[in-house]
């Protein structure tokens, strides 16, 4: 069984001319609780809050994209659940092309997301129906994916999906090892631009450069990941920014600075919007300029799809002092 999409959810006065973008990935309903503080191990806190909302790093990079305009399909599984219903409920409404979504017996994905006052996260995740997602149905899907300007993929899929991904992919594959699993190394040196954090762009130079001392600055990680055979990468350094490497060199990126209120997938926010940057033909340190306030944007608000701007939101500006 698949889920069809209605265009309705694309902001009025965007085009989806600019170029086609496919997800590959995660659908989860996220758990939300409120807390003062994250409890230590064996601590038993009050907390608040408790709703069930969209989530899952595929469909909030998916609906990050497509809420600023972009033309967006999504590749993913559902379970035969009620809350499969409460997964789609945005991406519906952000108007994402659904006809490759399967729906598979069993649970939806499931994340268990407790943030604190300071509006920091932890996340316990369960895979559910994108257990299915091998390299079977994602193969299935490679018409799409061919036929795609960027396509973009994370690490809540099976490891045998992802690597399934460079040999259909004809366009941009933007690859976001989030979290970071261990791949067949030909996977990450494909990725332009592989996007990772600190923690785990250590962990996949780890897999790159078993030998290596590992780098001491962020330039340096970014320096050993191109040394390593990755053509492009994106650092993210949270309330910092981030930092760019291609062809060109490497680019500071600023921070668009915020009170933030839930970091919770903001950084899905920052690729969805990377992802439409790239599609639209920018470069990669322009599109990562509009993702550091797309990011910025999405954590002044609750929750991660919900939180994500339309095109019609003024997004924060970069502190360029």
């Amino acid at each position: 069984m698949t889920h069809q999409a209605a265009p309705s959810g694309v902001p009025a006065g965007t085009s989806s001319s600019d170029g086609s973008i496919v997800v590959v990935g995660s659908v989860n309903v996220d758990l939300l609780a409120q807390v003062r503080r994250h409890p230590r191990p064996g601590e038993t806190l009050h907390g608040s809050g408790g709703r069930m909302l969209p989530g899952g790093k595929g469909a909030n990079q998916a609906v990050a994209a497509a809420r600023l305009g972009g033309q967006v399909a999504l590749v993913g599984a559902v379970g035969t659940d009620a809350q499969a219903e409460v997964a789609l409920s945005a991406l519906r409404e952000a108007g994402v092309d659904l006809a490759h979504l399967a729906e598979v017996e069993g649970p939806t994905g499931l994340a268990i997301v407790t943030v604190a006052q300071d509006g920091e996260n932890s996340i316990v995740v369960i895979a559910g129906a994108n257990g299915a997602m091998g390299a079977q149905r994602v193969r299935a899907a490679g018409d799409a994916i061919a036929a795609a300007r960027i396509v973009v993929c994370q690490g809540e899929i099976p490891r045998e999906g992802i690597e399934a991904l460079p040999a259909l992919v004809t366009g941009r594959f933007l690859h976001n090892p989030a979290p970071v699993m261990e791949l067949d190394p030909a996977v990450l040196r494909a990725s332009d631009p592989l996007v990772v954090n600190q923690h785990e762009a250590a962990l996949v130079l780890a897999q790159l450069t078993p030998d290596l001392t590992p780098p001491e600055t962020p330039e340096a990680v970014l320096r050993a990941l191109t040394d390593a055979g990755v053509p492009a990468a994106v650092l993210t350094l949270g309330a910092e920014g981030a930092l760019v490497a291609d062809a060109d060199g490497l680019h500071r990126i600023p921070p668009a600075p915020v009170d933030a209120v839930d970091t919770t997938g903001a950084g899905d926010a920052f690729i969805g919007a990377l992802a439409l940057g790239l599609a639209r033909g920018d470069d990669l340190p322009s599109a990562a300029r509009l993702a550091s306030r797309v990011g910025a944007f999405a954590a002044t608000g609750e929750g991660a799809q919900p939180s994500y701007p339309s095109a019609q939101d003024l997004l924060p500006e970069l502190d360029e002092a």
